[in-house]
C-alpha cells in the first residue's frame, strides 16, 4: 500500500537554557491540523512520551545467536587436535606452537591495522539502523487533535504492542491555537533525545506547525516529498486494536507499586524453559494475585482488591513487554487492567492525572494485532444502510468524541445500529475506541479512503465464510436466549462434503463472547486467533435471516 507524504521541512528543535521549542512538521497533503501549546506538566509529559517511544522501538521477536565465529573457532581447534594426534615427534610439536604464536601476532597486527575500518563499518551499521527507525517513525506516530485532548498513537516494530498517549488541555499552561483533525508527522530519531532534555525549570512549547500549510512561493523552503510502501499489516493492526478494545473485558485497578513488583520479578528472573505465562487469580473482595511461570512466584497485590462478582483465573503471555510501563510508575496514580481472557489481548491504562497512557498487548509477542489477532471479526457486525451510517458518522464528527449510548439517544436510533455503524468506521480507519474514556473518537487514519478490497479479508477464514453464504451451505438449527439477553446459536455448515456443527453466543452488543466448532482449525486454536470460517458464516447467515 503506497502512501505519499509531503512535509515542509523537517521536525525542528530549538533548545536554550531557559526554553525548549519542538515543532513537528505535519503532512501538508492532509486537511489542516495544527496545535500550539506550552507545557505545564513537563516531567509527566516527558516520561509519557518516552514510554511511547519505547513502544515504537520494541521488538521482542526471537533473534537466533550468530554462531559463525564459534564454528570457525571449533573447526580450527579440531584441526589442531588432529595435528597433535598425527605428530609424534616433540620437535615438530614445538615448531607448530612457534608458528601458531607467530600467526597470532600477525592476526593481532592485521586487526589493529584494520580497526579504523571496523569502527567505521559499525558506525555505518548504526547509522543505517537509525535511518530504518526514521522510516518507522514516519508513519507510526499519528497525532490527532480533538476539542478536549491531543493524542499520539504508534505500534511496535514487531506489531505486538500498541501505545496511545492522550494529553488533555490541562497539561498545557497556554494554548495559542489548534485545528481538530489527524495528521502524520515528520518524527526523526533524534527527537527522542530532545524529549529527555525537558525540565520543570525550562519552558517547553509543543507545536504541530500550522505554517506547513502555507502556499509555497518562490523564496520559500521546498516541500519534502516522501513515498513509502506502507505495510498492509501495519494498517490492519491499527484497525484491529480498536476492535479489541471494544470487546468485553475483565477490569480491575492496580497500584503503581504492584506494577513495580511485577516488573521487579521479571528483572530478577530469566526463564530458560517454558511455560512462560503469567496468571491473574481474581477472587471477589480479595487482593489480586499474580503467579509467574515456570517459577510459581506469587505476587500479592495487597493494595488492589478485585471488585468483580465472579472468581476466575486468566493467563497471559508476552509479559516482558510490561517493562514499557516502568517509566510511568513514579508519575502514575493507578493502572487499570483490561483482560479479554486467557491467551487474549490485555490493556493497561495508566492514570497520569491529566495524561493517560494506554498500552495494548496481543496474546503473545509473536501474535501481533495484524496477522493473528483478527479481533475485528468478533466486533459488532450489524449491516447498516449507507444513509444511516453516514448520518451516525456526521453526528460523531460534530462533537469529535461521544459514547455510543449518548449518540443513540441524540439521533433517536437503536443502539445496535449505532454500534454497528461505529464498528464499520472503526474497521475502515475513520474512528477509534478510546478505552480510557469509553467513547468513540473520529480519527482518519489516511487522507484517502483505505483500499478495503485489500484489507477486507484479513485472512482466508473470512473469505471462506463469504463463500459459504453465497452457496447457501449454512443452516441454523437452534436459536435461543438466556437471562443475560444473550443469543445462543447452533447450526450446520457443509464444506466440501464435510459437515461441521458450529455454535456461538452473542451478547446484547452483537459481540461473540463464546463459540465452539467441530472443525480441526477451531479444535487447535479455539478463539485465540479469532473465530473459524464456520462460526463466522453461521453468525452472518443468522443476521441475514433476521432481515
Amino acid at each position: 500500500m503506497e502512501v505519499n507524504y509531503a512535509y515542509k521541512g523537517s521536525t525542528a528543535v530549538v533548545d536554550r537554557g531557559d526554553r525548549t521549542q519542538m515543532s513537528f512538521s505535519p503532512d501538508t497533503k492532509r486537511e489542516p491540523t495544527f496545535f500550539i501549546g506550552e507545557l505545564r506538566q513537563n516531567i509527566a509529559f516527558r516520561e509519557a512520551i518516552s514510554a511511547l517511544h519505547d513502544v515504537v522501538v520494541s521488538d521482542l521477536r526471537f533473534k537466533p545467536k550468530d554462531k559463525t565465529a564459534y564454528k570457525e573457532w571449533a573447526a580450527k581447534q579440531l584441526e589442531i587436535d588432529w595435528q597433535k594426534v598425527a605428530v609424534q615427534r616433540q620437535e615438530i610439536v614445538n615448531r607448530m606452537q612457534e608458528l601458531q604464536t607467530e600467526l597470532k601476532n600477525l592476526s593481532d597486527r592485521h586487526y589493529q591495522r584494520l580497526k579504523p575500518y571496523y569502527d567505521a563499518r559499525e558506525k555505518f551499521r548504526q547509522y543505517v539502523f537509525r535511518k530504518q527507525l526514521d522510516i518507522y517513525f514516519l508513519f507510526d506516530p499519528v497525532i490527532t487533535v480533538h476539542p478536549d485532548e491531543i493524542f499520539f498513537e504508534c505500534f511496535s516494530v514487531d506489531e505486538s504492542s500498541y501505545g496511545r498517549l492522550g494529553a488533555s488541555y490541562e497539561v498545557f499552561k497556554s494554548i495559542d491555537e489548534f485545528a481538530c483533525g489527524t495528521t502524520n508527522i515528520d518524527y526523526s530519531h533524534d527527537l527522542y533525545n530532545e524529549f529527555q532534555k525537558i525540565r520543570n525549570y525550562k519552558t517547553t512549547k509543543l507545536e504541530v506547525d500550522p505554517s506547513g500549510f502555507e502556499v509555497q512561493t518562490t523564496n520559500e523552503e521546498s516541500f519534502k516529498e516522501v513515498k513509502i510502501d506502507l505495510p498492509d499489516s501495519w494498517v490492519r493492526g491499527f484497525l484491529q486494536v480498536s476492535s479489541a478494545m471494544s470487546l468485553p473485558a475483565t477490569k480491575f485497578d492496580l497500584h503503581p507499586m504492584d506494577i513495580h513488583n511485577l516488573c521487579f520479578v521479571l528483572r530478577r528472573h530469566k526463564e530458560k524453559q517454558g511455560p512462560r505465562g503469567m496468571r491473574y487469580h481474581l477472587t471477589p473482595g480479595q487482593p489480586v494475585r499474580v503467579v509467574f511461570e515456570p517459577w510459581n512466584i506469587e505476587v500479592v497485590c495487597s493494595r488492589s482488591p478485585y471488585l468483580g462478582n465472579e472468581e476466575q483465573t486468566i493467563r497471559v503471555w508476552g509479559r516482558r513487554r510490561l517493562h514499557i510501563l516502568e517509566r510511568l510508575i513514579p508519575i502514575a496514580k493507578k493502572f487499570t487492567v483490561h483482560l479479554l481472557g486467557t491467551g487474549m489481548p490485555s490493556f493497561y491504562v495508566a492514570d497520569l492525572g491529566d495524561l493517560s497512557f494506554t498500552l495494548g498487548l496481543s496474546g503473545w509477542t509473536t501474535n501481533d494485532w495484524a496477522q493473528a489477532g483478527n479481533f475485528d471479526l468478533m466486533a459488532p457486525r450489524a449491516e447498516v444502510d449507507n444513509l444511516t451510517k453516514q448520518q451516525i458518522f456526521n453526528a460523531l464528527k460534530q462533537n469529535w468524541a461521544e459514547a455510543p449510548d449518548v449518540l443513540a439517544r441524540r439521533l433517536n436510533l437503536d443502539r445496535s445500529l449505532v454500534l454497528g455503524a461505529l464498528s464499520i468506521y472503526t474497521q475502515a480507519g475513520s474512528a477509534i475506541f478510546d478505552l480510557n474514556k469509553q467513547v468513540y473518537r473520529v480519527r482518519e487514519l489516511s487522507r484517502e479512503p483505505l483500499p478495503m478490497d485489500k484489507l477486507r479479508f484479513a485472512n482466508e477464514r473470512e473469505e471462506k465464510a463469504t463463500r459459504f453464504l453465497s452457496q447457501n451451505a449454512i443452516e441454523v438449527t437452534s436459536c435461543t436466549g438466556d437471562a443475560a439477553s444473550s443469543l445462543i446459536l447452533q447450526g450446520v455448515v457443509k464444506d466440501k462434503g464435510n459437515v461441521y456443527n458450529p455454535s456461538l453466543t452473542i451478547d446484547s452488543d452483537q459481540r461473540i463472547i463464546q463459540a465452539e466448532c467441530t472443525c480441526n482449525w477451531h479444535l487447535q486454536n479455539k478463539l485465540f486467533k479469532g473465530p473459524c470460517e464456520h462460526i463466522l458464516a453461521l453468525r452472518t447467515h443468522h443476521f441475514r435471516q433476521r432481515r
